[in-house]
């Protein structure tokens, strides 16, 4: 097989959803997004309140979206974005006089160390290059930033997965936990 014809794919698009999983969806990443803004917005006193964090509005796509897959899992959840975190973090730390590489190391040795841990989640990505190109607010929190915002949110909207996932007869969150 030639290098460009990888490039054309070896299936066709799933179907469409059903309008009930499409209903479901919206309200479970409804709910959790809306815990996280308004316990940032509402209870948090600026300027500590960076509860709201970009990476969230992705996981909410598979937590409350596709619950069935793997990288929508707490294991993966949870473990991603807090390593991820710490990985951005000391990244930082390290090669911060050229951001260009500390986002680069961030990410890919995020990447790695979620296949490893079998902790893959793609908005965790985001989570390491935010610890690198975040502002002062983000930077000053140090390695604090895996437990608040990251860890904080995630719980939040782990929760919120939990309960509402589980209200429907025909779906069942988590598939697994370890």
């Amino acid at each position: 097989m030639s290098y460009f014809s990888k490039m054309r794919g070896i299936t066709k698009s799933p179907p469409r959803a059903a309008l009930s999983e499409v209903a479901w969806s919206f309200m479970g990443a409804f709910l959790g997004i809306s815990a996280v803004g308004y316990i940032n917005y509402s209870l948090l006193e600026p300027p500590g309140n960076v509860l709201m964090f970009g990476p969230f509005g992705a996981s909410a796509v598979l937590i409350y979206g596709v619950i069935k897959s793997p990288l929508a899992q707490p294991r993966n959840l949870l473990g991603g974005h807090i390593l991820a975190a710490l990985i951005g973090v000391a990244a930082y730390k390290i090669f911060s006089p050229n951001l260009w590489l500390a986002a680069s190391v961030a990410v890919a040795l995020a990447v790695a160390t979620m296949h490893l841990t079998r902790t893959l989640h793609p908005p965790a990505g985001a989570t390491a290059l935010i610890a690198v190109i975040g502002d002062e607010k983000i930077h000053s929190l140090g390695f604090a930033y895996a437990a608040y915002p990251v860890a904080a949110g995630v719980i939040v909207m782990l929760v919120i997965a939990l309960l509402f996932n589980n209200v429907a007869r025909n779906r069942r969150y988590p598939e697994f936990w370890f």
